[in-house]
């Protein structure tokens, strides 16, 4: 598990909006609510939840301090 800060990559950003999957799921209406990825993958919803209590991103806390 990662502590610290998030390196940003600009490719991952970008591919995670255009993705495929992405596109197929918001289409088809199989979006589920906010809070419910508990339910579609368990495993993936408690890395996340550890994840990023762990590590901060860089873009938050620049904008933060010109707040």
């Amino acid at each position: 598990m990662k502590f610290g800060m998030r390196r940003p990559s600009l490719k991952k950003r970008i591919s995670a909006r255009t993705s495929l999957k992405r596109q197929i799921v918001h289409r088809a209406g199989l979006k589920m609510p906010r809070g419910y990825g508990w339910l579609r993958n368990p495993k993936k919803y408690v890395y996340n939840k550890v994840y990023n209590r762990t590590t901060f991103d860089i873009f938050k806390l620049i904008k933060k301090l010109f707040k």
